[in-house]
Parts: C-alpha cells; sequence; structure tokens
C-alpha cells in the first residue's frame, strides 16, 4: 500500500509542476508578443483602449487603437496617444504643429474631437504645447468594442479576479 500512495503523490506533484509550466510558458509568451510589437511598431505602447467619448464619433470608448511610431513629422488632423507624466495615455487628435527649424523638434496641440476646447488644460506644468517626446504613436488602426473588458475589470476589480479564477479552474480541469 506504501508504494501506491507514493506514486499517487509523486504522480500529483507532477501534474501541478506540469501546470505551473504551462502557465509560465503562456505569460512568457504573451511577454515575448508584447515586447515584438513594441519593436516593430516602435511605440512603448502598442496597443490602448480609449476610455473616455472624447474622441466620439470617430472612436468610442471601449476601441482598441493599433499604434505605431516613426520618425516622420507629426501632422495635424493625425490622431495621437501621449502622456505627458498622467496615470492614463491620452487619445486625441492634432490641431496644431509648430516645428522649430533649429533642431527639428515640434511643439503640438491637440484637442478630443467631441471637446469643445483645445488640451491646453490637460498638458502638465501648464505647458501651452506638447512637447513631441510626449507622444507615444499614432494611431494607425482599431477594433470597435473590443476594449470593453478591460475598462470592466479596471472599474470593477472583483471581476478581474473572478475571470483570472475561472481560467485557473478551466487550467487545472483541462489537465485531469
Amino acid at each position: 500500500m506504501g508504494w501506491i500512495e507514493e506514486n499517487m503523490k509523486s504522480t500529483h506533484i507532477r501534474q501541478i509542476v506540469s501546470q505551473a509550466i504551462s502557465l509560465g510558458m503562456v505569460i512568457s509568451s504573451a511577454l515575448i508578443i508584447w515586447k515584438g510589437l513594441i519593436c516593430i511598431t516602435g511605440s512603448e505602447s502598442p496597443v490602448v483602449v480609449v476610455l473616455s467619448g472624447s474622441m466620439e464619433p470617430g472612436f468610442k470608448r471601449g476601441d482598441i487603437l493599433f499604434l505605431y511610431m516613426n520618425r516622420d513629422p507629426i501632422r495635424a488632423g493625425q490622431i495621437v496617444v501621449f502622456n505627458d507624466g498622467r496615470d492614463v495615455p491620452i487619445v486625441h487628435r492634432v490641431i496644431e504643429v509648430h516645428e522649430q527649424r533649429d533642431n527639428k523638434e515640434a511643439d503640438i496641440l491637440t484637442k478630443g474631437d467631441a471637446n469643445l476646447y483645445d488640451d491646453r488644460m490637460l498638458y502638465t506644468s501648464s505647458n501651452r504645447w506638447l512637447q513631441q517626446k510626449y507622444i507615444m504613436g499614432r494611431a494607425v488602426g482599431f477594433l470597435p468594442y473590443v476594449g470593453w473588458l478591460t475598462i470592466i475589470m479596471t472599474d470593477k476589480p472583483i471581476i478581474k479576479y473572478i475571470l483570472l479564477g475561472a481560467l485557473g479552474l478551466l487550467v487545472i480541469i483541462s489537465k485531469e
């Protein structure tokens, strides 16, 4: 009887280790894909979720934007994502650009399509213009409504834990 119990314990430990390795592989793969996207797009955040209605009707809350950043000058009319020190990046349209000839930098003014006024009140340190270094990327594509899961999990963290628990339970059940 002792040999059977030891064999069952060792099998159970192997299953737990196998599940842990599988989970680690999934997480590692996601991180590798994310870092690859960063290298390909040139943006520190290649995918963002629109969190407010300030860009309606073009982009709605919950849309996912795909970003790309290159050395081409930023032009009026482009949708950019910027973060000048806030917790959350902002998605707005460039309405005016002042290029500085001496250093190839640009001062940028943005505005949400649904907003009445430009973003000067949003810029940190009472700057009247957004510096180009704060631009994270330009929108090159989007998926409508796919980001709602992110918004829901941010607004109601309990849902995030329920989903993670359900996912873990599915992994455990599928291995048996």
